[in-house]
């Protein structure tokens, strides 16, 4: 996080174990002050785990939650730029991806991070609480010669299933580490004055994972997983569903799912659903736009 002001990065907090406690965005707002950015049902949980640690260690730092105080819109999609531009008086073409600013939208005060979970070029929007309904009905009617649609919880998870990206309390907890859940790019062991859960790291890294999150296609789309579910290879359970769901995009069904390492991208498996058992394949994620592109368009 001790990067430039205004860049936005993705990481994890973790136990001693090496497991995950929290998945978050850091925002560095200023010399001494960070923005952080939490699962939507998240925020009390993550809340306690930085106050208990900031406690442990003795730390100067004043923590506070101003979940209230912002509301927040993402603007995401192929056109959000487009429709942004509208708005605002502020240059959008050299705002980079994983960076923030401070801008104007409709006359409206936004810090805008330019992040994504749902695999597209886009941008979450935050603004004083006061201004939100009139930041909404202005994005939403500069949006509609765009067909602008009002996406829920549904899309954004059948889009992050596509791109393979985490959700806490599934595919990642505090029992899993960055390594096995496919996230080990976060991780920097040699990180000045070191953190919570590095010697464990420390140890998994030299042992190598035993196992590691899947993303699986069932051959079949019509098969949508709930979450649980054993998988099998060969008639033996290897794993259970962590999470997974019918990608729109895709036109696929999908399922993440932790399996020994040595059942990679190809492997065959079967998931039970309600007493059937339906085939599907090891696929290699994330399963749509794997170079990102459309995320740093």
């Amino acid at each position: 996080m001790a990067r430039g002001v205004g860049d936005v990065t993705y990481t994890q907090a973790l136990n001693s174990r090496g497991g995950i406690e929290c998945d978050f965005t850091v925002t560095r707002v200023g010399a001494d002050e960070f923005m952080i950015v939490t699962g939507t049902a998240l925020a009390t949980h993550d809340l306690a785990w930085l106050r208990r640690q900031a406690r442990a260690h003795g730390a100067a730092v004043t923590i506070d939650d101003i979940t209230g105080q912002l509301a927040c819109f993402a603007l995401w999609g192929p056109r959000s730029r487009d429709i942004l531009r509208t708005l605002s008086p502020n240059d959008l073409d050299d705002f980079e991806f994983m960076t923030a600013r401070d801008i104007v939208v409709a006359d409206v005060p936004v810090r805008a991070l330019r992040v994504t979970f749902v695999g597209e070029l886009g941008w979450e929007l935050y603004a004083p609480t006061e201004y939100g309904a009139a930041l909404w009905s202005a994005l939403w009617a500069a949006g509609e010669s765009h067909e602008i649609v009002a996406g829920g919880y549904r899309a954004i998870e059948s889009m992050r299933l596509e791109k393979s990206y985490r959700v806490w309390g599934t595919d990642i907890t505090a029992e899993t580490n960055p390594y096995e859940a496919g996230l080990g790019f976060c991780v920097k062991l040699d990180k000045p004055g070191g953190f919570c859960g590095r010697e464990a790291l420390v140890a998994a890294k030299a042992e190598g994972a035993t196992r590691r999150l899947r993303a699986i296609v069932l051959d079949d789309p019509r098969s949508v997983v709930l979450g649980s579910e054993p998988v099998r290879v060969e008639g033996a359970v290897v794993g259970r569903v962590t999470s997974g769901g019918f990608g729109y995009t895709t036109g696929a069904s999908i399922a993440f799912a932790y399996l020994p390492i040595a059942y990679g991208p190809g492997v065959r498996v079967e998931i039970d659903l309600f007493g059937q058992w339906a085939g599907g394949v090891v696929g290699k994620d994330p399963l749509f736009d794997p170079t990102s592109s459309r995320v740093r368009s």
